[in-house]
């Protein structure tokens, strides 16, 4: 009797293994069946089953490094996401300008729709995506977005700044809030019709959620989270953390909003949350306008108004005190154009073209948004010569451009000369789109463009920025939806004092 339940035992065990075994030898065959190349379809590198190629880029094997394996238009695979990488000027134009009307969708990740669910004006589609869009930007044009009537509000944002920096007496610090801060109030003044003190502890707890939320968003557990949403909703990690972060920033803009209701008058229009207000109330037919959308339109406008002109300001920083030299030819420009009586204006930049060409080299070399956001191909298209059909995520690597060998003389050296013709003119470079191109080209572009100028000429003719005593500058970044320096500290002296 022992030998039979001892060989039924055996029997069952082996039936276990053998049919783990099948399902092992089933999932893997699927898999490959289900995710060969068609023919036509862009190379790329052998994906792994079920996971693709998620772990297949490091710091060894990065974007550019299978461009030169693979080409300009490459392939990959994040879990069960087709995706195909744009690289190159040429490639890149021809994917979102070109042929722009086939790549304008917006891919829909599980974790990105269960944060916004389709709303907002970046990551939405469709007849929402072109009403929100064209609104928010018609709406924040009347109150002032890329005209002289906000260069007010900058250079007064500035003189708040500059207050906070000379507190530290030319002492290290490190100058990645302040600058937030100031970078964000601008937005809150279009989008809330006011500033919050720097000292504010909602507005600082805002500040510090952005960050940790624009972090994890570009990790790998974003990632996995879009590729094996049920699995990853069981397992602890950062993601977890994500939607309670975004959500308490959320809470924030309703109680503005709660604010503005409580005043709202239709003939007043103070900001934009007045504005989008007064466009709920209408209910036209077809309309997408309501207080979610708001909310979710309101966060997008801080993201795109706010962190990129943030972070390149803190290159700057640390660029102009890697290349005193350059700093120095900088302030005398400066110096000679403005003096020290006044403040700078937008008018100046024509007569500023060192200035200039400096603030488009920060943003060139910074590579800020270096594969910028995702798109979709909304049918199949034709790019590079390969066939990419209907539903592919398409990713423009932004980074492959702005150091572009062929549009490039020196790509991997800061050098103001890219955008400086032999008469030492501002000359414009058709590869200089750390903005993106196309209709789906970055939404605070024109704020930012005037911000980045004013409050760069501003820190230029105020002070002069050195690291401590014994630190060399180190241009290490932290990578994140942008491309952020490690955090430094460094020292910002006042030029009044020298002068």
């Amino acid at each position: 009797m022992e030998s039979f339940f001892a060989t039924i035992g055996s029997y069952v065990e082996w039936d276990i293994k053998s049919l783990l075994l099948f399902l092992v030898v089933f999932i893997i065959t699927a898999d490959y069946i289900k995710n060969r190349r068609p023919v036509g379809y862009p190379p790329g590198p052998r994906a792994y089953p079920i996971v693709g190629n998620i772990f297949t880029l490091n710091p060894n094997r990065t974007y550019e490094s299978l461009m030169e394996t693979y080409g300009d238009v490459y392939s990959l695979r994040f879990g069960q996401n087709k995706t195909v990488v744009l690289n190159g000027f040429e490639a890149v134009k021809e994917g979102l300008a070109t042929k722009g009307d086939s790549t304008i969708d917006r891919p829909i990740f599980p974790l990105q729709d269960e944060i916004c669910g389709g709303l907002g004006v970046i990551f939405s589609n469709g007849n929402i995506w072109k009403q929100q869009r064209r609104f928010a930007l018609s709406t924040l044009k009347y109150f002032g977005f890329g005209k002289k009537s906000l260069e007010p509000v900058i250079l007064e944002e500035f003189t708040h700044c500059a207050e906070e920096i000379k507190r530290y007496k030319g002492k290290p610090f490190n100058p990645h809030l302040v600058i937030n801060y100031a970078v964000s109030n601008i937005i809150c003044h279009l989008v809330f019709g006011h500033r919050f003190d720097y000292g504010d502890e909602k507005f600082t707890k805002l500040m510090l959620l952005f960050d940790k939320c624009l972090q994890i968003e570009a990790s790998i557990w974003s990632q996995l989270y879009n590729s094996f949403t049920l699995l990853m909703r069981c397992l602890p990690g950062p993601h977890q953390n994500l939607k309670q972060h975004w959500n308490i920033v959320k809470n924030f803009i309703r109680e503005e909003m709660e604010e503005h209701k409580k005043k709202w008058d239709p003939f007043e229009r103070r900001d934009y949350i007045d504005c989008y207000l007064n466009e709920i109330q209408m209910g036209q037919d077809d309309n997408t306008f309501d207080e979610e959308n708001l909310i979710m339109c309101v966060l997008d406008l801080f993201v795109a108004g706010s962190e990129t002109t943030s972070t390149t300001l803190r290159w700057a920083f640390l660029y102009m005190a890697k290349y005193p030299e350059i700093q120095e030819k900088v302030q005398a420009e400066i110096d000679s154009v403005i003096g020290q009586s006044r403040q700078p204006s937008m008018e100046d930049r024509a007569n500023l073209p060192y200035t200039d060409a400096v603030i488009h080299e920060i943003q060139r070399i910074g590579n800020i948004v270096p594969l910028s956001l995702p798109h979709s191909t909304n049918r199949e298209i034709q790019l590079g010569g390969y066939t990419i059909p209907k539903g592919v995520l398409i990713i423009p690597n932004l980074a492959s451009v702005l150091f572009d060998k062929n549009e490039w003389e020196t790509p991997f050296t800061f050098n103001p000369g890219h955008f400086l013709n032999k008469e030492g003119k501002f000359v414009k470079r058709a590869a200089f789109i750390p903005f993106s191109a196309g209709k789906r080209l970055c939404l605070g572009e024109n704020l930012a463009r005037m911000e980045l100028f004013l409050f760069f000429t501003s820190f230029m003719q105020h002070f002069t920025f050195s690291m401590p005593a014994g630190v060399q500058v180190v241009l290490d970044y932290r990578a994140g939806v942008t491309l952020a320096p490690k955090p430094f500290e460094i020292c910002i002296t006042s030029r009044q004092d020298h002068l």
